[in-house]
């Protein structure tokens, strides 16, 4: 079965459907390593992005094992039957949220610098002793993370903002971006993204809206960049909902 071209509007399922459905008519064997990223988007049409999501679903369902440095290898194929393979929902996009927020926090920021005053620096300040600790101790730092972008959305008082950046949030403990997060959760990750909230959080103190927004701007292009790494490290140890780079 040759590989077909796919609409790049498509979902990252897709392309994982028919990956694993090229894997069960024996295209790709067990053990063979699957193309790189880029050479598989320019056959299917799509990102590269959506090439490495597809890869974390199959990866999920079991059938490839992400190797450091090396790539993608088959570890089995799909059980056999009439229907194509179809991978299961595993959450939206991670590089479709991270878009997401590039467009959303940064006005947040610039908002929430109008609203400041000394109890809600000082949440916000918690969220990095607490990041602080955590990286310190070899811990993951989700739940810090989670709660410094969030405490600036409460800060501006509007209460739909406030709930957009929740809801972004809580995408971010699907399995598909937990799968994805997990192999940048690194130390050297986290401490990149600690100095992005840091840069944030100088400005919000200083009442300054374009630094805030320019510099939420500058961490999440960071953590995109992150995802995006073109050599991925081996999966953090730490429990993937406990990883953070965001």
């Amino acid at each position: 079965m040759p590989i077909q071209t796919v609409a790049s509007q498509r979902l990252y399922q897709q392309v994982a459907g028919q990956l694993g459905e090229l894997i069960r008519q024996g295209e790709f064997l067990p053990g063979d390593r699957l193309p790189p990223e880029r050479d598989l988007a320019r056959q299917l049409g799509v990102s590269r992005p959506t090439v490495r999501e597809a890869m974390i679903a199959l990866e999920i369902a079991g059938l490839v094992d992400v190797r450091t440095g090396s790539g993608a290898y088959v570890r089995k194929a799909p059980s056999s039957g009439v229907m194509p393979f179809a991978p299961p929902d595993i959450g939206p996009s991670p590089f479709e949220l991270v878009a997401a927020r590039r467009l959303i926090e940064p006005e947040v920021a610039f908002t929430a610098a109008g609203c400041m005053h000394a109890g809600v620096l000082a949440g916000i300040a918690e969220t990095l002793d607490l990041m602080r600790a955590g990286i310190d101790a070899g811990q993951g730092v989700q739940a810090a993370d989670r709660l410094f972008h969030t405490r600036i959305a409460a800060a501006t008082g509007n209460t739909v903002l406030s709930a957009i950046v929740e809801q972004l949030w809580d995408s971010t403990f699907e399995p598909i971006f937990e799968g994805l997060s997990r192999r940048t959760g690194l130390p050297e990750n986290q401490r990149a993204a600690l100095a992005g909230h840091i840069r944030i959080f100088e400005a919000l103190e200083r009442g300054d809206a374009v630094g805030g927004r320019d510099a939420m701007r500058a961490h999440l292009a960071e953590v995109e960049t992150i995802l995006m790494a073109e050599d991925w490290p081996a999966p953090a140890s730490a429990p993937q909902s406990a990883t953070g780079t965001d």
